[in-house]
């Protein structure tokens, strides 16, 4: 049995094949904050002039490791929308998303540790990029 012409991709890949592939000045990060000590979230001014900022929240409920995208996918959600409240008489408390680090990886990507203890996500500058949450790329 032949398997010339197979090949596996991850489902990330798969999405960015179908894509068009972003300008290189659109995905090249000019300056990156990380708004930790004020819970500000994520800004990136990127070289094309556009300034994309995040929530850590967004960010957190939309991390692109394997585990938390399949699950997103598996209930049907996008990337950042949080997961339905279950219908209790009293909410637990569940403190908000915050980093307690976060880390550059390579020239591509950041990653975060998150204070639920999560820190599998790469958050590359195209899929940050792609997720933009100004009123101009959220339209």
């Amino acid at each position: 049995m032949s398997h010339e012409g197979i090949r596996l991709v991850s489902a990330e890949e798969a999405q960015r094949e179908a894509e068009p592939e972003l300008p290189r000045d659109a995905v090249t990060p000019v300056k990156v904050r990380v708004l930790q000590s004020t819970g500000g979230g994520l800004e990136i001014d990127w070289k094309d002039g556009h300034r994309s900022r995040w929530s850590f929240a967004w960010l957190r409920l939309a991390c692109p490791c394997a585990t938390c995208h399949e699950e997103r996918e598996a209930h049907g959600r996008a990337p950042g929308e949080p997961k339905p409240k279950a219908a209790t008489l009293l909410p637990i408390y569940q403190a908000p998303a915050r980093p307690e680090s976060s880390t550059p990886v390579g020239n591509y990507a950041i990653t975060f540790k998150w204070n639920d203890g999560h820190a599998s996500g790469i958050y590359s500058w195209d899929y940050l990029r792609r997720h933009c949450q100004c009123d101009e790329c959220s339209r």
